[in-house]
């Protein structure tokens, strides 16, 4: 696992961790990071990415950019954890990521990237989307590829992570509000990726209470 701080373009570290220790990346005003390796065993991993691959019904999406519409560059799908055609895959990678994380999720967001021209641009979740608090769960399967965290007041500071596969990346509540995040294109030669998202979605109906572990910051 590498890690990159990067200021005005330029590599300001490189440090590396403990392939099997979860680590702190972030904890500070701008919310908290954490990186937990491993999570999931390799075998389960990519037994989860080939069944998510098969099974889910991908959908492409258009947007508007300028005066026309263009593709966005990955493929995408959205599920309710409590709905009762969930794959199994799914249930399996939450209850992974619940006892990591700490925290009962109630949506998954799945982004598919087929190869390095795959990608999604940086930006933050939106708050009001959110139930106050919750934390951000982001598991990986498949390839590895360059995750990157960015302030958005100047000076602007860039945080490069590799998120490998099998590996739950915590983000705080309030890391929405001075972060953005996004996985960039690459020109290197990289497999597919399936990203899960987990969150915590305001809904209409009322809500349980959230419990604020170490990431309500």
């Amino acid at each position: 696992m590498r890690i990159y701080w990067r200021e005005l373009s330029r590599i300001r570290s490189n440090m590396l961790f403990p392939a099997t220790s979860p680590y702190t990346v972030l904890d500070g005003e701008h919310g908290t990071v954490r990186y937990f390796p491993g999570v999931v065993a390799p075998d389960d991993a990519a037994r989860w990415f080939e069944q998510l691959r098969a099974q889910v019904p991908w959908g492409a999406l258009r947007r508007q950019m300028y005066d026309r519409e263009v593709d966005v560059p990955r493929l995408v799908a959205v599920y309710d954890l409590d709905a009762a055609d969930l794959p199994a895959a799914i249930g399996a990678a939450r209850a992974e990521v619940e006892r990591v994380g700490e925290h009962a999720f109630n949506s998954v967001g799945l982004n598919r990237y087929r190869d390095g021209n795959d990608s999604v641009a940086p930006h933050n979740d939106r708050l009001d989307d959110l139930i106050e608090g919750a934390p951000i769960a982001l598991l990986s399967l498949g390839a590895t590829r360059r995750f990157v965290l960015q302030t958005k007041a100047t000076p602007r500071r860039h945080l490069d992570l590799d998120l490998e596969p099998g590996s739950v990346l915590l983000m705080s509540y309030v890391t929405q509000v001075h972060l953005n995040h996004g996985v960039p294109k690459t020109r290197e030669r990289v497999g597919e990726r399936i990203s899960l998202a987990f969150r915590d979605r305001a809904r209409d109906e009322p809500r349980r209470v959230v419990t604020r572990a170490r990431f309500s910051r």
